[in-house]
């Protein structure tokens, strides 16, 4: 099979391909704006094709048939896609991306609306952050629910789209370089909810890892993608994609928000303490 046959869609998505498609125009139009230096871009465009290939190439008919290919799938849109997009720092440049009628008029009016700014307050509560983080796998992977959203093609989108929606959520509240305000985390709350989520990705995968029998039999009955991996050798390799390079990230995030952190303070861009107020 050619290259170029890798890359095209399994199950043509216009929502992949519409989203997809305006999150580049914006940051390319930004791009040609503001100057970015080469490493956030770079991270940025890296992030995004991830996202694109787990969606929308061959990639989505082997996460469909083989379950550690599946795991493999939401690692790349819950955690290392999301996590470069965040880590450029996309916002402003994707700003300077937009119409000035839509930056000065539409922009705020959307976000002066009570309702978004509701949902927005609720979804970006750190602790409720990081419960959807690790729940919406723990959602996810229970075998029940599993079965029914791998059968249900209206299903596996919503569960495709949640996690990376929900990825990008919270790495964007852990990877903000800003300090608090405009950010809504301080530096250390950022470092510690990385850290937080860590232990129940752990914990589930370990379980999957050392589970004796098969959680997820519909790969047998759909037909597995690698007939020569047998089904708890599969069911091992996701938990431990699970266990290890998920849990990794979070530390990674958590070591990126400290650096952060160090980097603000070197600059004097902390709020100052009462007491350091005070003495002054």
């Amino acid at each position: 099979m050619s290259w170029l046959a890798w890359l095209a869609p399994w199950e043509f998505s216009p929502t992949v391909i519409v989203t997809i498609g305006l999150a580049a125009g914006l940051y390319l139009r930004g791009q040609m704006r503001i100057r970015c230096g080469f490493w956030r871009p770079f991270a940025f465009w890296v992030g995004l094709a991830l996202v694109y290939a787990a969606l929308h190439t061959r990639l989505d008919y082997y996460a469909e048939r083989e379950f550690f290919v599946h795991r493999l799938q939401h690692l790349l849109l819950h955690h290392l896609g999301p996590f470069l997009i965040m880590l450029s720092s996309p916002g402003p440049v994707m700003r300077a991306g937009l119409p000035l009628a839509w930056r000065t008029r539409l922009w705020r009016r959307a976000l002066a609306q009570p309702a978004l700014r509701l949902a927005l307050d609720l979804l970006l509560n750190p602790w409720v952050a990081s419960i959807l983080f690790f729940g919406i796998i723990y959602f996810w992977l229970w075998p029940s629910l599993h079965f029914i959203a791998m059968l249900d093609w209206r299903l596996y989108r919503v569960m495709n789209w949640s996690v990376t929606i929900d990825g990008l959520l919270f790495w964007w509240l852990v990877l903000d370089r800003r300090p608090k305000p405009p950010a809504r985390l301080a530096p250390g709350v950022r470092i510690l909810i990385s850290l937080i989520v860590a232990l129940p990705q752990i914990l589930v995968g370990a379980y999957v890892t050392f589970t004796r029998h098969d959680l997820y039999p519909l790969y047998d009955l759909c037909g597995r993608a690698f007939p020569s991996i047998s089904a708890m050798r599969s069911q091992r390799i996701g938990g431990l994609i699970l266990w290890i390079p998920s849990a990794m990230m979070s530390v990674i995030g958590a070591l990126v928000a400290l650096r952060h952190w160090i980097s603000l303070s070197s600059r004097g861009r902390l709020p100052r303490t009462g007491t350091a107020r005070a003495a002054r």
